[in-house]
C-alpha cells in the first residue's frame, strides 16, 4: 500500500536570506510595507465578487492556508531561484494553484514600489520623470543602458512573431532600460520592449524627449547605440567621442581614445547594476508567459535598489 506523504519545511528556513535573497531585516520592512495594499487588494475583490459590502463582521469566513507573510517568502523564493510552483506548494504544505496565485498577487505589488532613493527614506522613483526630477534636484548625472533576457519563441502563425527576434542577439528576447547613478544604484526600469526594437527607439518611447526639455540640467551617460539621442539633445545625451579621420595625428587619435575609457569608466556603474540584476535567477532566462516578465523585472529592480540604497 503506498501512502502519500505531506513535506513541510519549517518557516525560519524558507525565510533564511540563502532562499529569498534579502536579508530578515529587508523582509520585515516589506512585510510593514506591503500588507496593507495586500488586504486592501483582498478586500476589493472580495468586494466585487459579492457585488456589495460584506455582510459578516471582519474576519469570518475561511482562513488563507497560505498567510500574507508566506504568500511573501514563496514569491521571493520564486524570483530568486525560478523554483516551480508545484515545488513551492509541496515546501509549503498547500495546492499548486495557491502557489500560482500568490506569486501573482505579489509580484505585481512589488513591481508597483518603484525603486528606492539613497538617504531617502520613504521616497521611491517609478517613472522616468522622478528619476529627471531627482537628478536636477541632486545634481547627480546618470548612466542608461539597455539588457535582453532571452523569452520563449512565440507559437508560430502569431501575429507579431519577429519582433522578439533580437538583431543582436539572433534569439528571441525582451529588452528592458535601466537608469543607474554613478554608484551602480538602480534608480528605474521600463516596461520591456520586443528584442527588435532599437535600444534608443524603447528609450524615446518611454518620453525620454520630454525629460531632456523639461530639465535642461540632467546629464544622462550613453554608449555608441544611443547617437540619435546625442545628435537630438547635445550637451544632455553623453555618447562616446566619434572616431577621428584616418588622417589625424597620432595625438588625436591618442587624445581620443583617453576621452572613450573616462567615459567608460563613469558609464560602467549601469553595467554593475544590471549584472546585479541578472543575479536572480529568472532574469538569466524567462521560461514563462512573456506577459509576467516585465512586472518581474520590476519588482527584481526595486529589491535590488532597497539593498544599494541602503549599503
Amino acid at each position: 500500500m503506498i501512502q502519500s506523504v505531506v513535506i513541510t519545511v519549517d518557516r525560519n528556513v524558507l525565510a533564511h536570506q540563502l532562499f529569498t535573497g534579502v536579508s530578515r531585516q529587508h523582509l520585515a520592512c516589506l512585510v510593514e510595507e506591503l500588507a496593507g495594499p495586500w488586504q486592501a487588494m483582498i478586500e476589493g475583490r472580495r468586494h466585487e465578487a459579492r457585488g456589495g459590502a460584506r455582510k459578516r463582521e471582519a474576519g469570518a469566513g475561511a482562513r488563507h492556508r497560505l498567510v500574507f507573510v508566506d504568500r511573501l517568502v514563496v514569491t521571493l523564493i520564486h524570483l530568486r531561484h525560478d523554483l516551480p510552483h508545484s515545488v513551492l506548494a509541496l515546501l509549503s504544505g498547500v495546492d499548486r494553484s495557491t502557489v500560482t496565485r500568490a506569486v501573482g498577487e505579489m509580484r505585481g505589488l512589488l513591481a508597483e514600489r518603484g525603486c528606492a532613493v539613497p538617504d531617502r527614506p520613504g521616497l521611491r522613483l517609478r517613472t522616468l520623470a522622478d528619476v529627471f526630477a531627482y537628478a536636477q534636484a541632486e545634481g547627480i548625472e546618470l548612466r542608461l543602458d539597455a539588457t535582453e533576457i532571452q523569452v520563449r519563441r512565440p507559437a508560430a502563425g502569431r501575429g507579431g512573431r519577429r519582433a522578439f527576434v533580437s538583431g543582436k542577439k539572433k534569439q528571441n528576447t525582451m529588452k528592458a532600460t535601466v537608469v543607474a547613478d554613478h554608484q551602480g544604484r538602480t534608480l528605474w526600469t521600463d516596461a520591456l520592449r520586443p528584442g527588435r526594437m532599437h535600444d534608443a527607439t524603447a528609450t524615446r518611447n518611454e518620453g525620454i524627449g520630454t525629460c531632456f526639455q523639461h530639465f535642461p540640467d540632467v546629464e544622462v551617460l550613453l554608449d555608441d547605440g544611443y547617437l540619435g539621442l546625442r545628435r537630438d539633445h547635445p550637451g544632455q545625451a553623453i555618447t562616446p567621442p566619434r572616431k577621428p579621420n584616418k588622417i589625424a595625428l597620432p595625438h588625436v587619435h591618442a587624445a581620443r581614445e583617453e576621452a572613450r575609457h573616462r567615459h567608460s569608466s563613469k558609464r560602467i556603474t549601469v553595467e554593475h547594476a544590471l549584472a546585479d540584476h541578472k543575479r536572480w535567477k529568472q532574469l538569466t532566462r524567462w521560461t514563462h508567459r512573456r506577459e509576467a516578465l516585465p512586472d518581474t523585472y520590476r519588482a527584481i529592480a526595486g529589491l535590488v535598489s532597497d539593498r544599494t540604497a541602503n549599503a
